[in-house]
C-alpha cells in the first residue's frame, strides 16, 4: 500500500512539473512553446446549426459568407469565421431554426435527467437498492428542505418546480466540467478550434433569464391562487385607507411601489447571479488549464463543483422563500 501511494505521489508530482514547464507560465519563462493553444473565451453562444427560412439568408449575410469562403486560407480569418458571419448566438435576418452549443447542451442535460429518473423508477422495489436508493435519498433530502421552509401542505404544491429548478441548474453546472466540453468543436484549416460544439447552458444569458421568468410567474401565480386579489395588498396597501388613517397612505404607497419594483428587479438579480457565476467559472477553468495544465486545475474543479451546488441551492431556495412570502397574508387582521 505504501509503495502504491509513493508511485501515485511521484506521478502527480511529475504531471505537476510537466504542466508548469510546458504551460503558458513555464514557456513564458523558458521561451518555449506551450502545449496548449491560447484560449479565446467568448460570451455569446455560438451557432452550430442554422435552418434558414424560405427566403434564405439576408443578402448582406450571404455576401459575407461568400467572402469568408474565399478567404479561409489565413488563420485569423478562420478565427473570425468562428465568432462572426452567422456563427454567433444572435439570431440574424433570414435565420430560421437556430441551434446553439448552449441549447444543445441543455437538451443533452434534459435527456440525461429523464433517462436517470426513468432507470431509477422502472423497477420500483419496496426496499430500494442501487440507483433507486440513491435517487430516493436525494429526493427525500430535497423534499425535507422544501417542507422545512414551506410547511407540509405547501411543500406538496411547491416541490415539483423547486426540485426541477434545483436539479436542472445543478446538472447544467456539473456537466460543463466534463473534459469533452472545451475539447469538442469545429476546427479551421490550421487545426485551431473556432467553434465549440458544447457549452454549459448556464453560461448563456437566455437560460438563467428563462428560469428567472419561470420563477417570477410561479411566485405571482401562487400569490393570486392562495390570496386572490388580496395579494395586491402587498403592493397597494388599503388598511390605513379603511381605518381613515390618511397620514400613513403616502408611506404605504411608497412601500408598495418599492415592493412592486423589487418583484421586477428579482428577475434581473436571479438572471445575472447565475449567469455571472457560471460564466466566471468556465473562464477560470479555461485560463488555469492554459497557464498550468494537468494537476493544478484539480482544486478549481472541486471549487466549481461546490459553486454549482451553491448556485442551484440559491436559485431554488430563493424561489421557495419568495413563494412562501407570496402566499402569506399581508394585512395584520388576516393572520
Amino acid at each position: 500500500m505504501t509503495s502504491k501511494k509513493a508511485i501515485g505521489a511521484v506521478v502527480i508530482l511529475a504531471l505537476a512539473l510537466t504542466g508548469f514547464v510546458y504551460g503558458a507560465i513555464g514557456t513564458a519563462l523558458t521561451g518555449g512553446d506551450s502545449i496548449l493553444s491560447r484560449p479565446e473565451p467568448h460570451i455569446p453562444p455560438q451557432k452550430i446549426f442554422v435552418s434558414y427560412g424560405e427566403d434564405g439568408p439576408a443578402p448582406d449575410q450571404e455576401h459575407k459568407k461568400t467572402e469568408a469562403s474565399h478567404e479561409n486560407e489565413k488563420t485569423h480569418q478562420d478565427e473570425d469565421l468562428g465568432e462572426g458571419h452567422g456563427n454567433s448566438g444572435v439570431v440574424e435576418e433570414g435565420d430560421g431554426f437556430v441551434l446553439t452549443n448552449t441549447l444543445l447542451s441543455s437538451w443533452i442535460v434534459s435527456l440525461l435527467l429523464i433517462s436517470l429518473f426513468y432507470l431509477s423508477t422502472r423497477r420500483m422495489q419496496v426496499v430500494p437498492k442501487g440507483l433507486q436508493n440513491l435517487m430516493e435519498a436525494a429526493i427525500e433530502a430535497l423534499y425535507n428542505f422544501v417542507e422545512g421552509v414551506a410547511g407540509t401542505d405547501n411543500a406538496k404544491r411547491f416541490f415539483p418546480l423547486i426540485a426541477t429548478i434545483f436539479v436542472f441548474v445543478l446538472a447544467n453546472a456539473w456537466i460543463g466540467l466534463l473534459p469533452i466540453y472545451p475539447s469538442l468543436g469545429f476546427m479551421n484549416a490550421d487545426g485551431h478550434l473556432v467553434r465549440h460544439l458544447l457549452r454549459p447552458a448556464g453560461t448563456d444569458l437566455n437560460m438563467p433569464l428563462a428560469l428567472a421568468i419561470v420563477s417570477f410567474i410561479f411566485v405571482e401565480y401562487w400569490g393570486f391562487r392562495v390570496l386572490g386579489f388580496g395579494y395586491l395588498n402587498k403592493f397597494f396597501p388599503t388598511e390605513n385607507i379603511r381605518k381613515r388613517n390618511f397620514s400613513q397612505v403616502p408611506i404605504d404607497l411608497f412601500v408598495g411601489a418599492l415592493e412592486l419594483l423589487s418583484e421586477l428587479i428579482r428577475i434581473v438579480s436571479f438572471t445575472f447571479r447565475l449567469f455571472g457565476n457560471m460564466t466566471a467559472g468556465e473562464i477560470l477553468l479555461i485560463m488555469i488549464t492554459y497557464l498550468v495544465p494537468f494537476v493544478a486545475i484539480l482544486p478549481f474543479y472541486g471549487l466549481e463543483i461546490l459553486v454549482g451546488m451553491v448556485q442551484a441551492l440559491i436559485f431554488a431556495g430563493l424561489t421557495l422563500v419568495f413563494v412562501v412570502l407570496a402566499v402569506t397574508p399581508h394585512q395584520g387582521e388576516d393572520h
